[in-house]
């Protein structure tokens, strides 16, 4: 007899094993407590050496974690948060079992004419374009720039996209922020939108991508970004890029656990800056293409290394980011698709709760508003692939099927009716 209570099974995928996740975090630890990271930053080093279990060596800028110390941030760091966007009703939820919250690009420096096939400097008026139109689109949860405009000045432009974003979207927005100052700018314009700082603090408005420099290492610039960013009660994503044979391991296992050591040290001193601040353990390794030393968006591989980082985020307790849904392709074509949309079926199959690539051509090469469409249609053929199906009495459906009989049509019975637009 079928169960009375309802269930929904739903897909999913597994790579690693609990025991081979372990090994991965312990090589981490290791890392962590023996080798150590290299903090380019006084202010920050001296504060963690007030910390229980860290050891800082000034002279060398190098900080070692006891493991204790790095699971007291782990514990910190919230399972969840929602980030708010100007209309509160176009917030998005992360936490370890929400599905996927998908992001256009957070901002190129070239346009991609997909029927000339040429690239171009981006303009002003290229973002505002992208931005109206990620803010139509049903499966953009949150609207990157795309591009970076030539026309705005470099050290401000970070600033200024920021702004146009939210004049032209009620959803979250996201750019890369390069410095300090920039990041104290942004922070007034989303305490502007939120009617003041405790109001942001409780409904934050901005994500920062903070990576660390692989291998083991945190750049100043990007230290004192984060420190105004959280101090802000703004959350972060932490996301190295280790390449394996390049700035990594070139087994995948090796590249995992330095990726792991990385972003748990982000973690460590995201959580002594403000303690609670929400995190994405966000997995943005790339392979390398060793016949040329060029980073690969889409290689098998890649997608495998994600589908692990992906676990291990969830082995912490942290909303998984995967860099998936990417391409090495130049143009929306055939590769273009199947690279995004295999990148994003595992993703989603494997727990991912954040991608961030929609609209992005080729390896870092550029944005494109037809595959920001085409992106977005993937999205929801992924996201609807992966609702699963709901299993009790009522679908299994023995009483409709007893009551059409052989030979009949259910087209027109009060069962299909009921349930037609369940799907």
């Amino acid at each position: 007899m079928t169960a009375r209570t309802q269930d929904t099974y739903r897909p999913s995928l597994t790579f690693l094993s609990d025991e081979a996740l372990t090994c991965i975090h312990q090589t981490a630890l290791r890392i962590l407590s023996e080798i150590g990271i290299r903090i380019y930053s006084p202010d920050i080093l001296h504060l963690l050496a007030r910390r229980e279990g860290v050891t800082v060596d000034l002279e060398r800028q190098v900080v070692t974690f006891a493991p204790d110390a790095v699971g007291r941030a782990i514990a910190q760091a919230p399972s969840g948060f929602t980030l708010y966007g100007r209309d509160d009703a176009s917030s998005v939820t992360f936490s370890t079992t929400c599905d996927f919250v998908s992001q256009s690009i957070a901002g190129e420096y070239a346009w991609v004419d997909p029927v000339q096939k040429t690239r171009r400097d981006p303009t002003l008026a290229d973002l505002e374009q992208c931005v109206t139109v990620a803010d139509a689109l049903p499966n953009v949860d949150i609207v990157g720039a795309m591009v970076q405009p030539g026309e705005i000045p470099a050290p401000v432009r970070d600033i200024h996209i920021i702004a146009e974003m939210l004049k032209r979207t009620r959803k979250p927005v996201r750019t890369w922020i390069f410095n300090a100052t920039s990041a104290r700018y942004v922070v007034e314009l989303f305490q502007v939108v939120a009617g003041g700082s405790e109001n942001l603090r409780a409904h934050p408005r901005g994500l920062l991508g903070f990576e660390p420099t692989s291998p083991l290492m945190l750049s100043k610039d990007s230290l004192e970004t984060l420190e105004t960013w959280v101090e802000a009660g703004q959350p972060i994503s932490i996301g190295p890029i280790v390449q394996p044979m390049g700035t990594g391991p070139v087994t995948l296992a090796g590249a995992l656990a330095q990726q792991d050591a990385e972003i748990l040290a982000g973690l460590v001193v995201a959580q002594t800056l403000a303690p609670g601040v929400g995190t994405v353990y966000f997995g943005a390794s790339l392979m390398l293409d060793p016949r040329t030393a060029d980073s690969t968006f889409a290689s098998p591989e890649q997608m495998v290394l994600m589908a692990g980082s992906g676990q291990m985020a969830h082995k912490h307790g942290l909303p998984a980011g995967m860099q998936m849904g990417l391409s090495d392709a130049k143009v929306p074509d055939a590769q273009a698709g199947m690279e995004k949309g295999t990148g994003l079926l595992m993703g989603a199959l494997a727990g991912m709760n954040l991608t961030s690539g929609l609209g992005i051509a080729g390896c870092d090469q550029g944005a494109s508003l037809p595959q920001l469409v085409v992106d977005d249609e993937i999205v929801g053929f992924v996201r609807e692939s992966c609702r699963g199906l709901a299993v009790d009495e009522e679908s299994c459906a023995y009483e409709v099927i007893q009551r059409v009989g052989i030979g009949g049509n259910f087209l027109t019975d009060p069962h299909t009716l009921a349930h037609v637009r369940e799907r």
